[in-house]
């Protein structure tokens, strides 16, 4: 059995059913899924079982977003996707002869020489359906799937499992998984290495040369921490040739693996919008998260600067203002002992069951503190409250014409619970359900 789970990826062009053949896929009835119910997000990343075989699906749909740095073209998911991933699974429509962006995106995968399987999607749109005219492609094997009827995704997974090696997702339970994240030349490979006491990672100052995930196990007080070093995440239009590669797929699949991850901010470069960018991401993915700002000893110190470039970074990172921030340098080796300490603890915040009664009493004094503002004739009303099992703090909140609660209100209980009952360095969520 292989110890590399591998990384399958879901390519094709805009609208093809990418993402609803990735929940299809999670969502099997044999497959363990990474996207805990009641929650609202949509994950790019997940675990699939299938067949005693585990793998970490991707769907490159998710990293298209116009307004988004995290835009990706066409080409650029495909030669992410071929860059990182173990199997391709290109999709084509079913009710649509094959487009010129089709042939473009067949090439690319065939042309990584990663195994490619063809799924012709939205099958029961074209009830003639030839299969066979899709080998024009040059792509085998190819399956037709159809998401709303179900069919075809047990075939395809049939298929992907029989190219896959055999390996197993582990969760070892008493490790924590510490995932380094930021832009290339950070210092992410330093603080690796800093933190693992060993030339673990391949350190140079030519930016993206970690071009893999590297793992280590270490020991802090009786505790086991897995240290997960992602190679750097780049914006879309530095993308170069080469080791340089953008890699957001590995760094996503870090992300989802991750109880807590470090956003490494360069320190001479502090207001990032790509920075920002991560930082939202884990904290839509559910982790424990620590703004570490690296570099530390590389600049003139006065005795206001900490203070200074601490006040700029709350005010970029605003939306989250629950996340601890360290100066650390893997040179001098300051503070970089200290990160250990605050992961552990972020640990414990994010293991803390409260009771229900407790959180009861909580909720209705914060409505009669601040009552939810809703429309003229119907008003949102929260009944009661009850803590899940997820691993991130996840709160479901029971009431009715909860649609209409404004985000301000949702944020004001968020800052209310925090305060209340701390769940410092993670995020947290409240899922509304609405009960008729």
């Amino acid at each position: 059995m292989s110890n590399k789970v591998p990384l399958v990826a879901i390519v094709g062009r805009a609208n093809v059913g990418k993402s609803s053949l990735f929940n299809a896929i999670i969502g099997y009835r044999e497959a363990i899924t990474a996207n805990e119910p009641g929650t609202t997000r949509d994950s790019i990343t997940a675990k699939a079982s299938y067949s005693n075989h585990d793998f970490w699906l991707i769907d490159t749909a998710g990293m298209k977003d116009p307004s988004d740095d995290f835009e990706l073209t066409i080409q650029e998911q495909i030669s992410q996707a071929t860059d990182s991933a173990d199997l391709i699974v290109v999709v084509v429509e079913a009710h649509i002869m094959i487009t010129e962006e089709d042939r473009r995106v067949a090439k690319m995968a065939l042309k990584s020489k990663k195994p490619v399987v063809l799924a012709v999607n939205k099958a029961d749109k074209n009830l003639k359906l030839d299969i066979t005219q899709y080998l024009g492609l040059g792509i085998k094997p190819l399956v037709a799937t159809s998401t709303s009827q179900r069919t075809g995704i047990k075939e395809l997974l049939d298929e992907i499992v029989s190219i896959l090696p055999q390996a197993k997702i582990k969760d070892e339970p008493n490790t924590v998984k510490l995932a380094i994240l930021g832009r290339p030349n950070v210092g992410k490979s330093m603080l690796f290495n800093a933190l693992a006491k060993k030339q673990q990672a391949i350190v140079a100052d030519r930016a993206g040369t970690t071009r893999d995930v590297n793992k280590i196990r270490v020991g802090y007080q009786k505790q086991t921490i897995e240290l997960i070093d992602t190679a750097g995440i780049r914006r879309s239009g530095k993308i170069q040739v080469g080791v340089e590669k953008f890699s957001v797929i590995r760094s996503l699949s870090a992300v989802e693996q991750a109880d807590v991850a470090l956003l490494l901010i360069d320190v001479n470069e502090t207001a990032v919008q790509l920075d920002q960018k991560i930082a939202g991401l884990i904290k839509e993915a559910g982790k424990g998260l620590i703004l570490v700002v690296s570099k530390w000893d590389s600049i003139e110190k006065d005795p206001y600067l900490r203070d200074k470039i601490a006040a700029e970074i709350r005010q970029s990172f605003d939306f989250i203002p629950w996340a601890p921030l360290i100066f650390t340098s893997s040179v001098s080796g300051q503070n970089v002992i200290k990160i250990f300490d605050l992961v552990l603890e972020i640990c414990h915040n994010r293991q803390q069951k409260i009771t229900t009664p407790k959180l009861n009493n909580w909720l209705q004094q914060a409505i009669s503190s601040h009552p939810p503002a809703g429309l003229k004739n119907s008003q949102p009303k929260l009944n009661y409250i009850t803590q899940t099992d997820e691993p991130t703090p996840t709160f479901k909140v029971f009431g009715s014409h909860t649609k209409l609660l404004h985000w301000s209100y949702k944020r004001y209980l968020e800052k209310q619970l925090r305060i209340s009952f701390g769940f410092e360095g993670t995020s947290v969520k409240l899922v509304f359900i609405e009960k008729h």
